[in-house]
């Protein structure tokens, strides 16, 4: 436990553990000396997660806040409008009626780690080693070139970028801004020898510990609140809806398809959240604010005196916990693809009685793991929610965007284009919409491409920039990975594994697993680390995750995903409207059956019923999809279409 006397500690919000779970994470500690978690049998393998569970809840969940004072009460707060009691507010404010304030866009971040693990670094910690030096080193793509997650389709990546834009988002103060020394010979365009990147605006001091451990606000709701589509104001979310009073979000119909509303100016489409936008995006937020109006029609058909502003506000419960769902029960097993992670997320939703029990007796009583967390109950753990600055770390996953995407017909599966990722983003987004290829062809495209690897040494080129996102500073998105881990107080990687129990490599050739060989590539890894960081305790967070051995199934690193366990579950157990009113009253008898029976595969027929006889032959949405025989022998060249998938 951290000393209760350190001025920058609230480790005191915290929970101990009850005599059973320390007996259960005693006894996994001792069995773990000898065998990890994943190559354990099955059934102890999801005991063995419990565990970390039960140790990362009491242990690793810390405030933003000095104080609990910035989270307010019901008494400086009070709740004046009634609505909200029933339905979620744009801003995240009242999902909490004990803490109005928490989860609220422009609230901080927290922490998985005590927040003197998290000090403000000093500007030589900041840039050594170099992180233009790393970008090229360990984050470029090599001669060797795209390294294929075949494991997934091209529409898992994108749906991992459409859930953050929900989740999370820093303020950055264009104009105040590093200086990154360029290393000898870089090509990078610069008139004084430097990179030059906007600098993440911290809060203000509210205590004297905010000067060593500095907060940062998140500009988003941490809630699984779609915000993404909604907004995160009920002013915006308000311009998004159309004038009827149906409740529906705006689309524009051109006769074939319907298409998000388009800001003349910047040709971005108008909807919650539209930074960093590429096609990935444009496809899943159409789709889910096609979603949403299907919803709407189904609760107007119940419910025909219903106000627009009550359809509105199930259809939003609906579509949220919809994602969510899909999210936990879909999305990560298609990511994390070892048996136990299956039943560990499908015991998260459904719990251990299973979904086909669940579905035929109700919710079931007994707590999360009997019944699954929806319903069973609302729980902090004793620290008030947030999304955690090292939650954002370990979703740093660029490496998912390849260099080119392969776009074939949805109903001949015929190659039609292959174009550059830099053609598909910003206001091009569309562009090929526009020009002949349907939603059902992209989509079909999505789920037989591949994503990256998030492994070293696979960022694209156009994400290494100079990319601009829009605000005319250049990026290299490999360059800034390193330096926001660094500036917000991410331990390195060796320090962040003690922090979260795990045990640290004592050399560069335990971390890859590296047989010390020659002609090994992880021994030459290694070599390549040592060179460039010299001690292994300043191996950054990212790269010793991109460098180390995979659990088998694993699309990222076991590092990271010992904070994907703890806050996968929390991001639910902590909603009142997930983990609490999860009931009919709440969601209506027909929104809680459309988010229960729904899965992506559904969500995808409904609207590009193109896509049916392709999407029956597939298990899960976010692995490649069966193929046509005219994509299968499609031999394009440098694409990262599957060539010989079946």
């Amino acid at each position: 436990m951290v000393d209760q006397a350190d001025p920058i500690s609230n480790e005191s919000w915290s929970f101990e553990l009850s005599l059973a779970e320390n007996l259960v994470v005693s006894f996994f500690k001792l069995v773990n000396k000898y065998i990890p978690w994943h190559k354990l049998p099955t059934l102890l393998a999801t005991f063995n997660l419990l565990a970390f569970r039960f140790e990362l809840r009491a242990k690793n969940l810390y405030d933003g806040y000095a104080t609990k004072e910035p989270q307010a009460s019901l008494e400086t707060d009070p709740l004046l409008d009634k609505r909200f009691l029933g339905t979620r507010n744009s801003d995240g404010e009242f999902n909490s009626l004990e803490m109005p304030k928490m989860g609220c866009a422009g609230m901080r971040f927290g922490r998985n780690v005590p927040r003197k693990c998290a000090k403000k670094p000093t500007e030589e910690e900041m840039m050594t080693p170099n992180p233009r030096l790393i970008s090229d080193t360990f984050m470029k793509r090599t001669e060797e070139g795209f390294k294929p997650a075949t494991t997934l389709n091209l529409l898992a990546a994108a749906w991992i970028q459409f859930q953050v834009h929900d989740w999370f988002f820093h303020e950055q103060q264009t104009g105040d801004n590093y200086h990154i020394p360029l290393p000898p010979k870089d090509d990078w365009p610069s008139k004084d020898g430097t990179m030059a990147l906007p600098k993440s605006v911290p809060d203000a001091v509210l205590d004297p510990s905010d000067k060593a451990c500095p907060g940062y606000k998140n500009a988003n709701t941490p809630w699984w609140d779609a915000s993404q589509l909604y907004g995160n104001s009920e002013d915006q979310t308000k311009s998004l809806r159309t004038k009827h009073p149906d409740g529906k979000l705006m689309l524009e119909d051109d006769n074939k398809e319907a298409f998000l509303p388009r800001d003349e100016k910047t040709g971005l489409p108008v909807t919650g959240f539209n930074n960093n936008w590429w096609i990935g995006l444009e496809l899943l937020h159409t789709l889910f604010a096609l979603e949403h109006n299907a919803v709407c029609t189904t609760l107007r058909t119940a419910n025909p005196t219903w106000t627009g502003d009550q359809i509105f506000d199930k259809a939003r419960l609906v579509i949220s916990a919809l994602m969510a769902k899909i999210h936990t029960v879909e999305w990560t097993p298609a990511i994390l693809a070892h048996p136990a992670l299956q039943i560990a997320m499908d015991t998260n939703w459904w719990g251990l009685v299973g979904e086909t029990l669940h579905k035929l007796a109700g919710k079931i009583p007994g707590g999360e793991v009997l019944g699954g967390i929806p319903g069973s109950g609302v729980d902090q753990d004793g620290v008030p929610y947030s999304l955690t600055e090292e939650f954002v770390s370990v979703y740093r996953m660029h490496t998912l965007i390849p260099d080119n995407i392969a776009f074939f017909s949805a109903t001949s599966g015929d190659h039609e284009r292959t174009t550059p990722i830099q053609d598909v983003v910003f206001g091009k987004a569309r562009d090929p919409l526009d020009t002949g290829v349907s939603f059902a062809d992209a989509f079909y495209s999505f789920g037989i491409n591949y994503p990256g690897a998030i492994t070293h040494n696979n960022y694209s080129s156009f994400l290494r920039g100079p990319m601009d996102p829009g605000d005319g500073v250049p990026r290299d998105m490999a360059t800034v990975d390193i330096l926001r881990d660094r500036e917000r107080g991410i331990p390195r990687y060796c320090e962040m594994r003690r922090l979260l129990h795990m045990t640290a490599p004592k050399s560069f050739l335990e971390l890859t697993g590296g047989t010390g060989k020659a002609g090994d590539a992880a021994t030459a890894l290694a070599q390549k680390l040592e060179s460039v960081y010299e001690d292994i305790e300043k191996v950054d967070l990212l790269i010793g995750s991109h460098c180390e051995p995979l659990p088998k199934g694993f699309g990222f690193s076991d590092t990271a995903f010992r904070v994907f366990i703890l806050m996968a579950s929390r991001r639910l157990k902590s909603d009142r409207f997930i983990a609490g009113q999860w009931d009919v009253e709440t969601y209506t008898p027909e929104g809680l059956h459309w988010v229960q029976y729904t899965t992506m595969k559904d969500v995808l027929i409904r609207h590009f019923p193109e896509l049916t006889d392709t999407l029956k032959h597939s298990k899960n949405a976010f692995a490649p999809w069966t193929q046509m025989e005219a994509s299968k022998t499609y031999k394009g060249r440098e694409t990262n279409a599957p060539k010989m998938a079946s």
